[in-house]
């Protein structure tokens, strides 16, 4: 048995094949537990998608309004898998599955910027993360974004490592599926372009602009172009519209009654907000700009609350509260000290990816408001995972230098040797 394991301890299956069947695991016996009880969550969106959904099946005619275009990626796929299974059930427990195989992902993500103790970790974290195995029951946007994202990041990573143009290609349609499943796609792309830019040969870069440069050029005319014609044409008014009503609804709903989540919660800042219309005759604009100041403590209040509900419960004044900080604020310290440790180890510029990526899904939470159930805040999940992963990994290595560089120094060590 010991040769076998030495034949086979470099080969990382052997370390991910029993994560996935514990993800598969803890994932599928929540789902059968539903399904057994008939109980399978239910939300407002829910319905929504699944209305839309069945209207696409009936009269496929796409709108240019925000929830057309911008969950284009999602409804079509939605529409798809209603038109062969039929019944949720079935999508949902397709969903679930592949939530529990993305740990495989998450494991090759952390395996390859990081190491193996870092990926086991990590895919451990991700196998029992309660929020994974919670939206994965649901028929919303999460669960098949959270795997999308992960996909999109391996086939970053192997398209820089390798030199197939398979993996380049497949980066670019993920990347692409992406930016239209849903709106946290496209800031999720954005932050991969910054990656990209950090990443990237600057010397290879500029002879790739030069060498193409009348392509490119060609390229961004067109596009700019087709953009003017259809804006001209009054094709992306509806977009425009709608994107300004939706602005409007978080802006006096959310905004003006001071509320950290999209509800009233002890968290909350009330105050009397100004509503004139003065700046450039924006709605949007003049609010930011008369209420700055209120926006800057909702914002900051906002970045306490996405460590979760627990903050608002918090209380120092006794032992027993204290103690529940402390374990709190573990995974936040672990995911302080695992960014520190990027930039002593300096793998920083490699391994970034991780904390755009968790940043995309922080900006927009921070920006837009944080939902009751932290339904988006799920994404940076598996990020936070590997960053907490890596930290932990850090602190372990560090100890064990530690001891082996003062265990021969120890006491009871010397009077051993004496003897």
């Amino acid at each position: 048995m010991y040769a076998l394991y030495q034949k086979y301890k470099h080969y990382d299956f052997i370390l991910f094949l029993p994560i996935v069947a514990l993800s598969l695991y803890v994932r599928l016996r929540y789902f059968f537990f539903l399904a057994n009880n008939s109980k399978f969550p239910d939300s407002a969106d829910s319905q929504w998608y699944l209305a839309y959904a069945r209207s696409l099946i009936s009269d496929f005619d796409i709108g240019s309004h925000m929830n057309d275009l911008m969950y284009l990626g999602y409804n079509t796929l939605l529409t798809l898998l209603l038109l062969i299974f039929k019944n949720t059930e079935t999508i949902l427990l397709i969903q679930t599955v592949t939530a529990s195989l993305s740990v495989i992902l998450v494991f090759k993500i952390a395996r390859m910027l990081f190491n193996r103790t870092t990926a086991v970790i990590a895919s451990i974290f991700y196998a029992y993360s309660w929020d994974i195995t919670l939206w994965s029951t649901y028929i919303l946007t999460d669960s098949f974004f959270i795997s999308l994202l992960l996909l999109c990041v391996y086939f970053l990573l192997k398209s820089l490592e390798s030199d197939k143009k398979a993996y380049k290609w497949l980066f670019a349609l993920t990347a692409a599926y992406m930016c239209i499943f849903r709106p946290t796609g496209l800031l999720s792309f954005l932050f991969i372009v910054i990656y990209l830019v950090i990443r990237m040969d600057k010397r290879k870069a500029m002879a790739f602009i030069r060498k193409y440069k009348y392509a490119l050029g060609g390229g961004a005319a067109a596009i700019i172009a087709v953009f003017a014609i259809l804006l001209l044409g009054g094709k992306l008014t509806p977009l425009i519209q709608s994107l300004q009503y939706n602005a409007k609804l978080v802006l006096y709903n959310i905004y003006a009654k001071g509320w950290v989540y999209d509800q009233p919660t002890p968290g909350a800042m009330p105050y009397k907000p100004d509503y004139r219309i003065d700046i450039a005759d924006s709605l949007i604009l003049s609010f930011l700009v008369h209420n700055w100041d209120h926006i800057a403590v909702l914002y900051a209040r906002r970045v306490v609350a996405f460590l979760g509900r627990w903050v608002w419960l918090t209380d120092l004044h006794t032992l027993g509260g204290i103690k529940r900080f402390v374990i709190h604020m573990i995974p936040t310290f672990l995911f302080l000290i695992g960014f520190l440790a990027t930039i002593v180890n300096r793998v920083f510029k490699k391994t970034s990816i991780i904390w755009l990526s968790f940043l995309a899904i922080f900006i927009f939470c921070i920006i837009l408001f944080i939902d009751g159930m932290y339904r988006y805040r799920a994404p940076s999940i598996p990020f936070i995972a590997i960053a907490v992963a890596y930290g932990a990994d850090s602190i372990l290595r560090t100890l064990y230098r530690f001891i082996r560089k003062y265990a021969d120094k120890l006491p009871w060590k010397r009077n051993s040797v004496d003897l």
